[in-house]
């Protein structure tokens, strides 16, 4: 997003694992703020962050949805933290073909995370309003604007998911459909 400056407005959720108890607050606010009719349920499937859990080694990282991914990556790296390694999708915040984190359940579409936007816009996403431990917080700064890559808009992700899943001509066939119900 740009200022009237030229300036880009970059907003930020950070985390500090250290202060993460692994409430999954997070997961209850983000999923109902995103339900429809907005905080009619929760259903952590259709939260934006999702806790990575290690009780044993008492480890808790929450971890946004991004961008979606066409297909699965090719990196398979292994971390260790606290002697125990993890594979790679654990940590991964992309939504793709290879696992169901990050999609809306019973659609497959992908989730991205959007900052909670809104309007009114709130003060801050919710799961940073939520997150007593203080892990989540939440920044806006500005930085020069520059060009702005343009990126595919959610509806465009959207559709891209379903000709993946589905093929084009069924997409189309389904779109022209419902375009005729429309019109009528």
């Amino acid at each position: 997003m740009k200022d009237g400056s030229g300036k880009k407005i970059v907003k930020e959720i950070k985390v500090d694992l250290d202060k993460c108890i692994g409430c999954r607050a997070c997961e209850v606010a983000c999923s109902a703020f995103h339900a429809t009719p907005k905080y009619s349920n929760t259903n952590p499937a259709r939260s934006r962050i999702r806790m990575v859990i290690d009780e044993l080694n008492d480890v808790y990282v929450p971890i946004r949805a991004a961008d979606y991914a066409k297909s699965e990556c090719l990196g398979r790296d292994k971390y260790v933290i606290d002697e125990k390694e993890y594979d790679e999708c654990v940590f991964c915040r992309a939504s793709c073909p290879s696992r169901d984190a990050f999609k809306e359940p019973g659609s497959g579409l992908p989730l991205k995370c959007d900052m909670c936007e809104d309007d009114p816009p709130l003060k801050e996403p919710s799961c940073v309003q939520v997150c007593r431990a203080g892990a989540l917080t939440y920044e806006e700064r500005e930085e020069e604007g520059g060009e702005q890559e343009v990126k595919s808009g959610d509806v465009e992700i959207g559709v891209e998911s379903l000709v993946d899943k589905y093929g084009l001509e069924k997409v189309m066939d389904t779109i022209a459909r419902m375009s005729k119900k429309g019109s009528n």
